[in-house]
């Protein structure tokens, strides 16, 4: 079950968006902001919805001719934040930063969300990267093998951090505890800053988050990487080997991020939002930094975004069922 799902979908979306640079994207007129532009990220700071919505607000400024301001409404496995979204006026002056979770799997994850896909419209996916498993460095685990024997022989089991509900990190966390056989108790925090915060102080055990908030913390030693999700290793990770590597077959998850608007929203203003931001990031500090982090930023058509979002809502879908994840 598992390998049949994971054939499809992402990867094979992603290769044709990145098949053409960010320049051959977006060529239409750019957006010109009338008032100040809000940027909504569902976390609380220092998450990666905010760190990538401050890094693509900065860009962003002097392409619309306004101040583009974040907003932070986490909750809610980011319920919050895109309602806030909605709230707001339509007319392309308020963006919500989607993921994996609120745009895709919350549709199977959650019996009832006060939100529809119809709801929104998708203007553009930011970037992809890998998430990493990662575990205290104080426990005697350095593999994924030895993580499964810590939590065999635990008298008290053993807990894994999730930044928020039905992220990718939390449904990869979610599959791999199914496919090793490892049970443990799920932290559901209000975004991946407290929970790396406990996971550095050894009040839970170990954790699958993306690379922008993991990484400064394994570098620095606080933390030790044990697997990566996706189908490659990582180059800011390089010894650090794959799921697959390690016998869990097509597991291959990757984070991704993608500005929304209320579907409300004139779809001629949508083009230009897109246009703006298809050069937002092309701007090569921008493309650097993402780098930097671990990801790729991505870009394209809002009609490669639309279907990419279609397919991981399949993908998530019959992913969640299978394994009957649960938020």
């Amino acid at each position: 079950m598992w390998s049949r799902i994971f054939q499809m979908g992402a990867p094979v979306i992603a290769a044709v968006s990145l098949a053409l640079p960010l320049s051959a994207h977006g060529q239409g007129e750019v957006f010109k902001a009338t008032k100040p532009m809000h940027i909504v990220a569902p976390s609380s700071p220092g998450g990666i919805l905010d760190q990538t919505s401050r890094l693509v607000a900065k860009a962003l400024t002097d392409i619309v001719g306004q101040p583009v301001i974040v907003d932070n409404h986490p909750g809610a496995g980011g319920t919050i934040g895109i309602q806030t979204m909605l709230r707001a006026e339509p007319d392309g002056h308020t963006l919500v930063m989607g993921s994996l979770g609120p745009n895709a799997a919350n549709y199977t994850l959650q019996d009832k969300l006060p939100y529809t896909a119809a709801d929104m419209t998708g203007v553009i996916r930011v970037l992809t990267m890998p998430d990493v498993v990662v575990v205290n460095p104080k426990l005697p685990v350095k593999s994924i093998a030895e993580l499964k024997a810590y939590a065999q022989n635990s008298p008290n089991g053993v807990s894994m951090a999730v930044s928020t509900s039905g992220s990718s990190g939390h449904l990869a966390g979610a599959m791999l505890n199914q496919r090793a056989g490892i049970k443990a108790v799920e932290v559901v925090y209000r975004g991946a800053s407290p929970a790396l915060t406990d996971l550095v102080g050894g009040q839970v055990d170990y954790m699958v988050d993306n690379l922008i908030t993991a990484l400064p913390l394994v570098r620095a030693g606080k933390l030790r990487a044990i697997a990566v999700t996706t189908r490659e290793r990582s180059a800011e990770l390089p010894d650090v080997p794959t799921l697959m590597e390690l016998g869990y077959r097509d597991f291959d998850v990757s984070v991704w991020l993608g500005l929304f608007v209320s579907s409300k929203t004139p779809a001629a203003t949508v083009q230009a939002l897109n246009a703006a931001l298809n050069k937002a990031l092309s701007d090569p500090q921008v493309q650097k930094t993402i780098a930097q982090q671990g990801g790729s930023a991505t870009g394209g058509s809002t009609e490669e975004f639309a279907q990419f979002v279609r397919s991981e809502t399949t993908r998530w879908a019959e992913v969640i069922r299978a394994g009957n994840i649960k938020p």
